[in-house]
């Protein structure tokens, strides 16, 4: 786990300056933004001043000549509000003719347009925005406003955001180390049971502080994970010596019948009594292996690729007339009852051999001349298969153990069977989604099977052919 926790180390440092990067151009963009819109609009106010001057100076010496155009400057000159005004009126020497502009600034050039430039004003030089206009007869104007207050507001701001920006910085990589540390925190609590498990300590648990942020839910989840892992094991441990203590003693039982026959050297007829003894013996252990290898590939999922959409009527009925014969034989009335539409997502032989197994036990620990309900119902979201029976029933104590793979309560202690069908039937429930449950009918056993439904469907008539045959329990 150490690479694991550098490597998220290292990525946490990159993502907390990625954001403070980010934030610090963000920020950056947005003053930039108001700044550009702000200054842009000033800019065009003052442009469209020196435009409105320039051309009423032009108009004026048009109509009335050189005395008009030098009246027009002095009144503008003259005026309160153009205190910043600059005009210079040359003729086509440059030699002043009228404006408050002395003479013409050497570093204006000769080129008519827009241009910027210091001038000095009450002994420092200011920044100028000028527009130059050849007039007619070869006259030469200047039209001005004097614009340092706005270049130092724009010093003021670039230096304002220069130190923003320097400042944003700092907090936003404060801020993202800061979610740096919490994060590893976190981090460090998931590696620290992740470890702890490596080691071989399964009752850790990743801590949980009750916030509901997404390491909340990542704990959940793996707890529930850890917890799933733990209730493996265990009934793999369970199953383990389940197999070796049912197998065990019919190997040597026929072990034991083996060798007495090669010792013995009994007669044909008996030889071969013995055999058919044994080879029954070898099936009951095939049976065994048969149903932890469906067990296996319950719990591992691999059936989930062939789900489609199931009627589970259909399921329901071809699972009652398999079992008709077999109740009738015993002397048990099994009846059925089935709502017509109900559909489930999954796999037809696995439902099929988890209601088989339920009816299974129920017909073998009914005694005669009692009855056997198979019933299939559907709420608003679920679909339910019930079978009840009249027999003696499973103990409370005994319920939350008959699932386990090979557990034979005292009831079944002398019934035939190998102890995996309802632990078979429960492993399907889960892997539909659903579960199993067991109560008392008062007397017998209620157990239900409950899935999630589907949208409801026409159910076509039942087809013998396809039911799987269960697994006697």
């Amino acid at each position: 786990m150490a690479p694991v926790t550098r490597f998220l180390r290292s990525t946490s440092v990159r993502l907390a300056l990625g954001y403070a990067a980010i934030f610090v151009l963000s920020s950056s963009l947005l003053v930039v933004l108001v700044w550009w819109r702000t200054v842009g609009y000033l800019e065009q106010e003052t442009d469209a001043v020196i435009l409105a001057d320039a051309q009423a100076i032009g108009d004026r010496l048009h109509d009335f000549g050189l005395p008009g155009a030098i009246e027009t400057i002095n009144q503008r000159i003259a005026a309160p509000s153009d205190e910043y005004a600059i005009y210079f009126l040359g003729d086509p020497t440059l030699a002043h003719i009228a404006g408050n502009l002395k003479a013409w600034p050497i570093e204006l050039g000769h080129a008519p347009g827009w241009h910027e430039i210091e001038l000095e004003h009450n002994g420092n030089l200011h920044a100028t925005r000028i527009l130059y206009v050849r007039l007619s007869n070869g006259f030469n104007l200047l039209v001005g406003r004097d614009i340092q207050d706005r270049v130092n507001i724009r010093r003021q701001v670039l230096s304002s955001l220069g130190w923003g920006a320097a400042a944003a910085l700092l907090l936003a990589i404060m801020g993202g180390f800061l979610v740096r540390r919490s994060v590893l925190a976190r981090v460090d609590a998931i590696n620290r049971t992740a470890s702890a498990i490596v080691r071989g300590d399964l009752s850790q648990r990743v801590p949980v502080r009750g916030s509901s942020d997404e390491f909340d839910q990542l704990a959940r989840t793996i707890n529930g994970m850890l917890q799933q892992i733990g209730v493996l094991i265990e009934g793999v441990r369970n199953a383990s010596n389940a197999v070796a203590h049912d197998l065990r003693t019919p190997l040597a039982e026929l072990r034991g019948r083996l060798e007495g026959l090669l010792l013995t050297r009994p007669p044909s007829e008996t030889t071969f009594r013995e055999l058919e003894d044994a080879v029954a013996s070898l099936d009951r252990l095939i049976e065994v292996f048969n149903a932890l290898l469906r067990l296996a590939e319950i719990d591992s999922g691999a059936r989930l690729a062939g789900f489609s959409t199931v009627q589970l009527g259909r399921v329901v009925n071809e699972v009652a007339g398999f079992y008709e014969a077999v109740a009738e034989e015993k002397g048990v009335a099994l009846t059925t009852s089935a709502t017509a539409g109900i559909a489930v997502t999954g796999d037809p032989f696995l439902l099929a051999q988890a209601i088989g197994n339920l009816v299974d036990n129920a017909v073998k620990f009914s005694p005669p001349r009692t009855s056997v309900t198979l019933k299939l119902e559907r709420d608003s979201e679920h679909a339910s298969v019930t079978v009840s029976d009249q027999g003696p029933g499973i103990p409370d104590s005994e319920k939350g153990r008959v699932t386990e793979r090979f557990y034979r309560g005292n009831a079944s202690s002398d019934a035939s069977g190998i102890g995996l069908g309802l632990s078979v039937a429960a492993a399907v429930a889960r892997l539909h989604g659903g579960s199993l449950t067991l109560t008392d009918g008062n007397p017998g056993l209620i157990a239900r099977l409950i899935f999630p439904a589907v949208e409801r469907m026409s159910d076509p008539a039942p087809s013998p052919e396809h039911i799987e045959t269960p697994t006697r329990s």
